[in-house]
């Protein structure tokens, strides 16, 4: 899936960003048990490859055509946006997602690139995606069954998962 992402997220046009210079990398992603659609996460850097102070964390549709789409206002808010971006140093900030306010992204430089940190079964692990599964009920509305984290344990790079309940 990643090199899929790799790949669709290559042929998409650069974002709105990079004509001011800055730049994106790729954090992490959602994909549902909906379709194939995925809710992106990337660090914007600025030209001097500093985190911007103001809203470093930007997100957005990669849908099943390769096409790039900006989450609708109600997606922002209640589902897939981001709820809190915290400067904690230089290069390194918390963020928390609007649908999943438990868990604690820290988003740090590791080496040359920025990296998710997250708390994977008790263990400090570099997010790579995370998984919904839902069911549509009568009223339209999608109901969460269960959220799945996926990452590598920060020192072992061991792959490491954890099902979390969405209550």
């Amino acid at each position: 899936v990643i090199i899929l992402l790799l790949a669709i997220s290559s042929l998409l046009p650069q974002p709105l960003l990079a004509d001011s210079g800055d730049d994106v990398g790729h954090l992490f992603f959602i994909e549902r048990s909906k379709n194939k659609n995925l809710v992106q996460y990337d660090i914007r850097l600025a030209e001097n490859h500093r985190v911007p102070d103001s809203k470093p964390v930007s997100v957005y549709w990669i849908l099943e055509n390769g096409r790039r789409e900006e989450l609708n206002p109600i997606e922002r808010l209640y589902a897939y946006g981001i709820a809190r971006q915290e400067r904690l140093d230089e290069n390194k900030f918390k963020v928390i997602l609007a649908g999943l306010k438990r868990v604690e992204i820290i988003v740090e430089r590791m080496n040359d690139s920025f990296k998710a940190i997250v708390s994977i079964n008790g263990r400090e692990s570099i997010l790579e995606k995370i998984y919904i599964a839902s069911e549509e009920k009568r009223t339209g509305l999608p109901k969460v069954r269960y959220i799945d984290l996926f990452g590598r344990t920060r020192g072992t790079d061991l792959p490491t998962q954890e099902r979390i309940d969405p209550r």
